[in-house]
């Protein structure tokens, strides 16, 4: 194997492993930073002994055990390797190869509680929502500070400050590396659940840039939800989660023709969704519905179901989005929801009827600045046949966005509008 087959062959473990690495370690050092650090470096043990020696048999095995051995010189070299090993539950008499041996089967036991830790952790609601995504990206996907740049398209000193205050922001405010008491489990969940949705979110439709799909964000933030469904799953929440991202992302292939342009959802080769997601997407909704009341995330993903289950644009269900819409937006007051209930209203009773509900979000300040406001009052008043004051609103849309491949669909849109 050459030099750089190895290095490929590391990469793809750190990917992998890194957050079980890092994991287990935090529980031992309860500093996230320090554990962050005692997993680089065993990585940069493994990027120079495997050319050597070769891939060993199991390299997530290997990193953990490196990182591990890692953290107890820290510990003797702070002298308290013995402290630690007290605090563990160890013999202060027993030798040393015993000791180690027993720190390493103490770090191997309850993995998945490590995981849950971590993830909890990098998601405290105490951290800004740019912290909580770089940070949960940088741990939890084993992504670098390059790669959260590209992408979310900042520059990456801004990303590294992020994750650098972040982690600074945990350790100042002695938050401790532990799963929530139950009393602050719901809030604590919804902050968790939100971050991967932004992840998705970003990719699925990404607010700035010359691409209007990222791929890459969507499959890292389902890969966090399938791991969160295994850490999580008597959660009906993380399985609505998991769910909505599943079936969104089905629609993936047919939502940018060859050149890159967007393609809207009602014009969208339905044949070329991903079945195999859209399935998997279906068996997580049923499965959240088993476990209770469906919570916000379990009802977009319903949402998406209907778009789901519908063969053609016109056998899908409006009126019962329309429900949905109106649920979603009692359990959860918010004019985004309004803006989306305005839009099913509109395909399920007309436009004048959807234009009504998008006219009483003109003024809220949370939209003023949001592209797809003026873009969907511009599609009500085009099905009205108020072709001028369609395109004005799609120019507005044009102006709003910083999407590029967006800004060039509304202004097409408003070309095709103007006389």
């Amino acid at each position: 194997m050459t030099v750089a087959d190895s290095h490929r062959a590391v990469e793809a473990v750190w990917r992998i492993e890194s957050a079980r690495v890092i994991a287990a370690l935090a529980r031992m050092v309860n500093d996230i930073g320090l554990a962050e650090e005692l997993a680089q470096d065993a990585l940069v043990a493994a990027l120079e002994e495997w050319p050597r020696k070769g891939v060993p048999d199991n390299p997530g095995a290997w990193l953990t055990l490196a990182a591990k051995h890692q953290a107890i010189d820290q510990f003797r070299r702070r002298d308290t390797y013995q402290r630690k090993l007290q605090e563990l539950g160890r013999d202060l008499e027993l030798r040393q190869e015993s000791a180690e041996a027993e720190l390493d089967d103490a770090l191997d036991d309850h993995i998945g509680d490590d995981l849950l830790r971590l993830i909890f952790t990098s998601c405290h609601p105490a951290l800004p929502a740019e912290g909580r995504l770089a940070l949960t990206l940088r741990l939890l996907g084993g992504l670098s500070t390059a790669e959260i740049a590209r992408a979310f398209l900042v520059p990456e000193p801004t990303v590294g400050q992020r994750i650098s205050r972040a982690k600074r922001s945990l350790a100042e405010r002695k938050i401790p590396i532990e799963l929530p008491p139950p009393a602050e489990l719901p809030a604590r969940l919804a902050s968790l659940l939100e971050v991967i949705y932004l992840i998705f979110n970003e990719g699925y439709a990404a607010t700035a840039g010359d691409d209007w799909i990222r791929p890459s964000l969507c499959q890292e933030a389902m890969r966090l939800g399938r791991v969160l469904v295994g850490l999580m799953p008597a959660e009906p929440e993380v399985h609505g989660l998991l769910a909505l991202m599943e079936i969104q992302a089905s629609r993936i292939p047919a939502r940018t023709a060859r050149d890159g342009s967007p393609i809207l959802l009602l014009d969208q080769d339905r044949s070329r969704w991903d079945r195999l997601l859209v399935r998997r997407g279906l068996d997580a909704l049923r499965r959240a519905e088993e476990l209770g009341t469906l919570g916000p995330y379990g009802l977009q993903a319903a949402i998406a179901a209907c778009h789901a289950r519908a063969l053609t644009p016109q056998a899908t269900d409006w009126e019962r989005i329309a429900a949905l819409y109106r649920l979603l937006a009692h359990l959860t007051p918010s004019p985004i929801v309004e803006l989306n209930r305005a839009v099913a209203v509109g395909m399920a009773y007309g436009p004048a009827r959807g234009l009504e509900i998008a006219d009483t979000l003109r003024d809220e300040r949370a939209l003023r600045e949001y592209a797809l406001l003026p873009a969907v009052r511009g599609d009500l008043l085009a099905r009205l046949g108020r072709a001028e004051e369609a395109a004005a609103e799609f120019r507005r849309a044009a102006e709003l966005t910083r999407n590029a491949r967006e800004r060039d669909l509304f202004l097409e849109r408003a070309a095709t509008l103007s006389p």
